[in-house]
């Protein structure tokens, strides 16, 4: 694959075009199941309750700067869970789409949805267009849900779309935004936070966030605060990210 210093994906500090992409936060929202579990609750209780966390996060994200948020609703792999749960998880997200659209136009958020579309039922597609299609002017949030989500399937994907060629890495990023059903314009991850307690990326975003800085906490999903969030935050501005070059601050000795 040819390289070049201007592709977004080569450069830490991306220049967007229109100026309101300048801080991309992806969460794995993990714990939902054992949140219902240690309260004697039938885990499809803690996905209920998650939902009630998107809210909150949605709504505390643009006071933190965030520009772009992506959440990992549901993984390809989530597939394998048993048929009820998966089930319930696919009417929460309708019912979050179906009761949520009116509010975030109201608040100028612009909700996307990221992953495969093959396996969802007709009236949830439906429900993604029709919420895509109302919000696409919003300029407060970007909003990514990432459903049927595996980032391995979406580069495997990219990689068939181009055959042979020896694309750029503009042209790659152009077939994988297709392969993953995401809109154009947003740039790479900056910090990528997994609730829960687990320390992995269980293939997520795993292109989008080469430089991304990772914060993990205990907290179960459904816990999730705004003073979560904003520690997340607080957390990443105290980095110090060098891109393989020489850190900035005076304690840096050059040895990494």
């Amino acid at each position: 694959m040819q390289t070049n210093h201007e592709s977004r994906w080569r450069d830490p500090e991306p220049q967007v075009g229109d100026g309101r992409d300048r801080f991309h936060v992806a969460i794995n929202m993990d714990g939902n199941g054992r949140w219902a579990l240690l309260r004697g609750r039938p885990r499809e209780s803690g996905h209920v309750a998650g939902a009630a966390a998107v809210r909150r996060t949605v709504a505390a994200a643009p006071a933190l700067g965030i520009t772009t948020l992506t959440l990992y609703a549901f993984s390809s792999d989530n597939w394998r869970r048993p048929p009820s749960e998966v089930d319930n998880l696919m009417q929460v997200f309708q019912a979050y789409l179906d009761a949520e659209c009116d509010n975030l136009t109201e608040r100028q958020v612009r909700l996307s949805v990221i992953g495969r579309r093959d396996r969802l039922s007709r009236s949830l597609t439906c429900s993604i267009a029709r919420v895509e299609e109302d919000t696409r002017q919003g300029t407060a949030l970007h909003l990514r849900l990432a459903i049927d989500y595996s980032a391995r399937h979406g580069l495997l994907t990219a990689v068939e779309r181009l055959g042979k060629e020896s694309p750029t890495c503009e042209a790659f990023e152009r077939s994988l935004r297709e392969a993953i059903h995401a809109p154009s314009g947003t740039r790479d991850v900056d910090l990528l936070v997994r609730t829960g307690g687990e320390r992995r990326l269980s293939d997520f975003l795993l292109w989008e966030s080469a430089y991304a800085e990772l914060y993990f906490t205990d907290v179960l999903w459904p816990d999730f605060t705004a003073n979560d969030l904003a520690c997340s935050v607080q957390a990443f501005a105290a980095r110090d990210r060098r891109y393989g070059a020489l850190g900035t601050r005076s304690d840096d000795r050059g040895c990494r």
